[in-house]
């Protein structure tokens, strides 16, 4: 181990590196799976099965629960060290989660229940996404984690990442392989806003790396959540077990700027936000489609690729106040447009290498441009 490497100093800096330049090491990381599909031209990883061949309603996409799922990788032990420095008192953190909320904490780091993706088969004639129980950090503790050991390499040779140098990537072996590793699976969100006449425009989110433990520094689509309960109740668990739901809370979170936290079951058959947004698709003003799904080659986070399509005047009456800035980073918006123009012009920016885009917004953004007649009804 390179000396001073064990102390909170030498990892802190290894973590604002990270930070620093997620992009440019989601593109090594894409390097060392050279065998592994990629999703359009993008970086985002992914196998046979995970991508329909059309957008699904995101009805048709059914979700299974396994309560007796197959232990993930382990890596909490000795083979982890190099990424958990040692305590004042001379311990070493017990895991990459206890460090980074000791040393360089983001607003946002608590250890949530979600649900662990073990599964998935989104181009056969059933969609099915097959789900157990987890938690937020069992994915810190791996996905950040290969994320900051591929930072320390990259630093000292950027040139030669050979698997030697990353012992944990290397324990995890197939990006593809979900039931090796708890995967932390987010609804990915790619909002888009349709007016009677002239360009659609899509909503679009700079994450803050003092916010958020996950791709901070980059941009992407919003909302954007972890796929999990609404609290901590078994209650929770079973009625939060659905996509839709997931999204409602976040267009609520990320677009108005309400908190995470909800006192008490949340009931939303009574919460006008969430009658509305249903509303609005029984009526056919938001269509929302599902793409498929795929993996973060730097921390193998796992990202289901939806798109909602709202009619202006929908969109306009639900987020009228929405925020410049929420609890995850800024809301970027053109001059005198309400987000983003979706052109060709500006989807190749932002899919292709122009901005620091997180690859799942870059993936969608190029399916729901592959797409667009259909999503657009053009």
């Amino acid at each position: 181990m390179r000396i001073g490497a064990d102390t909170p100093q030498y990892w802190r800096d290894v973590r604002r590196l990270l930070n620093s330049h997620r992009h440019d090491l989601a593109v090594a990381a894409a390097r060392l799976y050279p065998s592994v599909p990629r999703v359009g031209s993008t970086g985002l990883l992914c196998r046979a099965g995970w991508i329909a061949p059309e957008p699904l309603d995101l009805a048709r996409v059914s979700l299974a629960w396994v309560d007796a799922a197959p232990p993930s990788v382990d890596l909490t032990g000795a083979v982890s060290a190099q990424v958990r420095p040692l305590r004042a008192a001379g311990a070493r953190h017990d895991s990459y989660a206890e460090a980074l909320a000791a040393i360089e904490r983001p607003e946002l780091l608590e250890n949530r229940p979600s649900y662990r993706l073990l599964s998935a088969d989104l181009a056969g004639r059933a969609p099915r996404l097959e789900l157990t129980r987890g938690r937020y950090f069992d994915w810190v503790n791996a996905g950040e984690a290969i994320a900051h050991e591929l930072a320390g390499a990259w630093q000292e040779d950027p040139r030669s990442l050979p698997s030697e140098r990353l012992p944990l990537r290397t324990m995890l072996g197939d990006p593809s392989d979900l039931r090796r590793r708890s995967a932390l699976t987010a609804v990915t969100t790619l909002t888009l806003r349709v007016p009677p006449a002239g360009e659609p425009t899509f909503m679009l989110h700079w994450r803050d790396p003092a916010k958020v433990t996950h791709a901070g520094g980059l941009y992407q689509v919003m909302p954007v959540g972890v796929f999990q309960p609404a609290d901590e109740t078994t209650g929770a668990e079973r009625r939060d077990f659905d996509l839709w739901r997931c999204m409602t809370r976040e267009f609520s979170e990320e677009f108005l700027g309400t908190s995470e936290d909800y006192a008490g079951p949340l009931d939303y058959e009574r919460w006008p936000f969430s009658t509305a947004l249903c509303a609005a698709r029984k009526a056919g003003k938001l269509r929302v489609w599902c793409f498929g799904l795929g993996a973060d080659p730097l921390t193998l986070a796992t990202d289901i690729l939806v798109a909602a399509v709202f009619s202006s005047d929908v969109f306009d009456a639900l987020f009228g106040a929405m925020v410049a800035a929420n609890a995850e980073g800024r809301v970027v918006s053109w001059p005198e447009t309400t987000g983003v123009p979706f052109t060709a012009g500006v989807v190749d920016r932002f899919a292709g290498d122009g901005e620091p885009m997180q690859p799942a917004g870059a993936a969608v953004l190029q399916l729901a441009w592959q797409h667009r007649k259909e999503l657009l009804g053009s």
